[in-house]
């Protein structure tokens, strides 16, 4: 077999490692039968919520062995092909096996990545804000970049994006946004988005034409499900009502519906602005309980409190990522060193290259760059 396919066959081979690794394959056969047979007990269905979580983790389990098995066979059959195919002398039986050996290993290598989306939030629905900061109207326009950005991501992934509440600016953009963001594994694959972001370009709110640096920060929190206790005694919060501002015509509210919640003991602030001043009390206190359940993941995990560390201030010393399309085109991530000249293409939604990397730093604490070193 060619050193360059066997390569590709031992990659392969590393991207079942971890799959098997991930789903405890030695323990994975004795835990569906388990499964199966809870999903006979007539009772199961006495507690809907606890029935569903049951049929939803058994699914998991049958994807993820199906996933393993699906990919072990095909790299066995394919070298089994070369195999043959070189001892009979069949060049076309090797190319052909050659082609699906390379077309498996990108397959293995995404399943790979959703593997590592296995966090005690990563499946939930997730909550996304975009805060302009130091630059003034050249931060607002470059919030408003990273918000197209972000919905465009998720409507590939085939997300269903809602807006909870927007700020407009005072010449252009947006002094803040935030989002709803839902679908299967919203909050894992966004959760590395939090912090920094910084673009460097020609301005092009500047007659003279000079480069400009511009901040904004990206906060992510996941969507916390009912099952999930969060005390909020209401004595720690403040309920305000006031009117929306927002993009004007027929979509701005003339009463004030919007509503603002603080919570005195951590500082947190959110809002909902865009529905009835019923639903948007609904929506600001589910937000608020995303906030403080992020709070209480950060104190579990010290990689994703230095992540929250980055995401204070916007401004120098504090980005996680840089855009920069003057003089140069490049997009580089600050924390794992994943970078693409395609700049056009990220600001587009084209983002899993650098979410992919950062997962796969928060498992093995090193970058991609350090690992393929090694």
């Amino acid at each position: 077999m060619r050193a360059e396919i066997q390569t590709t066959a031992d990659a392969i081979a590393k991207s079942l490692d971890l799959l098997a690794q991930r789903m405890d394959r030695e323990t994975a056969p004795h835990r569906l039968e388990e499964f199966n047979a809870r999903v006979e007990d007539p009772t199961l269905w006495d507690n809907p919520e606890a029935a569903q979580k049951l049929m939803r983790d058994r699914q998991l389990l049958v994807d993820a062995m199906a996933t393993y098995d699906g990919i072990a066979q095909e790299l066995a059959d394919n070298i089994e092909l070369i195999e043959l195919g070189e001892l009979e002398g069949d060049a076309e039986i090797v190319s052909d096996a050659e082609a699906a050996i390379t077309a498996l290993r990108a397959r293995a290598a995404k399943k790979e990545l959703e593997a590592l989306l296995d966090g005690e939030a990563d499946a939930n629905d997730t909550f996304l804000e975009i805060n302009a900061g130091a630059g003034g109207t050249e931060s607002c326009d470059w919030a408003n970049m990273l918000a197209r950005m972000y919905v465009r991501w998720a409507e590939k992934k085939g997300y269903k994006v809602e807006l909870q509440s927007e700020q407009s600016g005072d010449e252009a953009g947006i002094k803040s946004a935030s989002y709803k963001i839902s679908g299967h594994n919203a909050y894992g694959w966004l959760k590395s988005e939090s912090g920094v972001h910084r673009l460097v370009r020609i301005s092009p709110f500047d007659s003279a034409a000079k480069r400009h640096t511009s901040f904004t920060s990206v906060k992510v929190y996941p969507v916390v499900d009912d099952n999930i206790e969060i005390e909020v005694k209401s004595s720690d919060i403040r309920l305000d009502t006031f009117r929306s501002s927002g993009a004007g015509g027929q979509h701005v509210n003339t009463t004030d519906s919007a509503v603002r919640i603080t919570h005195f003991p951590t500082g947190i602030v959110v809002t909902s602005s865009e529905k009835s001043q019923h639903q948007n009390r609904d929506i600001a206190m589910k937000a608020l309980k995303s906030r403080l359940y992020q709070l209480e993941l950060d104190k579990r995990s010290t990689l994703v409190n230095e992540a929250h560390e980055n995401a204070g201030d916007a401004g120098w010393g504090n980005q996680i990522r840089s855009y920069v399309l003057q003089p140069y085109q490049m997009v580089k991530d600050l924390r794992t060193g994943f970078e693409t000249s395609d700049t056009k293409g990220v600001l587009d939604g084209d983002l899993d290259g650098f979410m992919g990397a950062t997962l796969a730093m928060d498992v093995s604490g090193k970058s991609r760059a350090e690992a393929n070193a090694e």
